[in-house]
């Protein structure tokens, strides 16, 4: 019987499709983008090379204006559903429109430091000398393109670009979305997973109709940005963003590139001085809000947590977001749910609406621990090993019961147990 570190590795190497790696082979049969830097740093407990691959592969497909999609297609499959003839953006490789959490310069941070603790740091130092650039010119397209009203915050305009796809966030800046003329299509998730762990049928019809919206555009980011129905201040994208923003800065300095240092340090002080925007004073959380009508989304996510992992530091939030933490760890067997386990639309094993996420687990326990809350980052450490354990390594769980949901043998599942789980206390 394989051990646990085993079956991560062949996980890993199972889902590898040269150069890249799917989520999940009968699922998800493509190469997604914060999967894929989350990957990496799994890949990099075993074969460091390939590790560096999984990164380099993804911004393979970086459009010229510095935007990294959320899907690369680089093979066809027409079993899934939307693919690349719905999207329609007409790129080499194909890709979808949108993007996603951008993760991918804090795990090379992680690949570059791992590295240097090795000894090896020279042999890669050419292949970050060439990714960082690539990444630096993300960083500036959230800046130009997904920050209007420059204070530091991501406005996501599609649900999937946030990575918590039916979080009840959407719910009310999805109302005035038009599904009127989405039309016929048949899902390629309900036929491999049970319907009760994926989004509704209202929610797909609004990705789709967004979806139709970008290409009716032309995929023109900067006017879907202006007059896209959907325009949410994502919490989980800003904080994400604002952690990456210190790690591509830290990269910088090893490079000795003082002038784009400088320009990072300038994306960072807009963040700190514009995120609050997102802290809900009636319900003391961080949470998304609604730029167009300018109304939080009043829910207490997983994403809340992530002000630890993005280095924000104020005691009076801090204390309210630890008292959250107190109560929801009270409720639930393991931490962190995607939802408040006390609102009424708390849902166990459906997506976003509950379960519970390793990688999100891994960001905000690695943020608590930076924060030098080490009981709490502790708890959130053992309970995500106890989950893979008990279960094996499911995309999600259940904070009730540890249930795996969705698809099985997920890789950044795998590859957060080799990196980080696997040595919980």
């Amino acid at each position: 019987m394989m051990t646990l570190d085993e079956t991560a590795r062949a996980i890993l190497t199972g889902n590898d499709r040269g150069g890249y790696t799917v989520p999940n082979g009968r699922v998800y049969p493509f190469q997604w983008n914060w999967d894929s830097a989350f990957v990496a740093i799994g890949f990099d407990s075993f074969d460091p090379d390939r590790a560096w691959a999984e990164i380099e592969t993804l911004f393979r497909a970086q459009w010229d204006d510095g935007f990294l999609p959320h899907i690369v297609f680089w093979k066809d499959d027409e079993g899934y559903f939307p693919g690349p003839s719905v999207w329609g953006t007409a790129f080499d490789p194909m890709t979808s429109g949108i993007t996603q959490p951008p993760v991918a310069a804090t795990m090379l941070r992680r690949l570059w430091d791992n590295a240097r603790a090795r000894g090896d740091a020279p042999a890669f130092r050419p292949r970050l000398e060439a990714l960082f650039p690539k990444l630096l010119a993300w960083h500036r397209w959230f800046r130009d393109v997904r920050d209007p009203d420059s204070r530091g915050v991501v406005i996501a305009t599609h649900p999937w670009e946030t990575g918590r796809d039916n979080s009840p966030e959407w719910d009310a800046p999805g109302e005035p979305i038009d599904v009127s003329n989405v039309g016929d299509y048949v899902r390629r998730d309900t036929s491999h997973l049970d319907a009760k762990m994926r989004p509704t049928k209202l929610e797909y019809d609004r990705y789709l109709a967004l979806v139709q919206f970008g290409r009716a555009k032309g995929w023109d980011q900067a006017e879907i940005a202006r007059t896209n129905p959907f325009q949410v201040a994502d919490v989980g994208m800003s904080m994400i963003l604002l952690r990456a923003h210190r790690d591509l800065l830290a990269l910088a300095a090893e490079l000795g590139r003082a002038e784009e240092a400088h320009e990072l340090q300038q994306m960072i002080t807009r963040a700190e001085g514009g995120i609050d925007w997102l802290w809900d004073e009636d319900k003391h959380c961080w949470s998304s809000r609604d730029r167009l009508t300018g109304r939080f989304s009043g829910f207490v996510t997983s994403a809340s947590f992530l002000s630890f992992y993005a280095g924000l530091h104020d005691p009076l939030k801090d204390a309210a977001m630890l008292t959250h933490f107190e109560r929801i760890g009270a409720k639930v067997q393991f931490l962190m749910p995607s939802l408040d386990p006390d609102d009424p639309g708390f849902q166990m094993i459906r997506y976003w609406r509950g379960p519970v996420w390793a990688v999100v687990n891994y960001m905000i326990g690695l943020g608590l621990a930076e924060c030098g809350y080490d009981a709490q980052a502790q708890r959130v450490r053992r309970d995500t090993a106890e989950l893979m354990r008990r279960n094996g390594l499911y995309e999600a769980y259940s904070p009730i019961d540890g249930t795996g949901s969705g698809g099985d043998d997920f890789s950044w599942t795998a590859a957060i147990w080799l990196a980080w789980a696997r040595d919980a206390a």
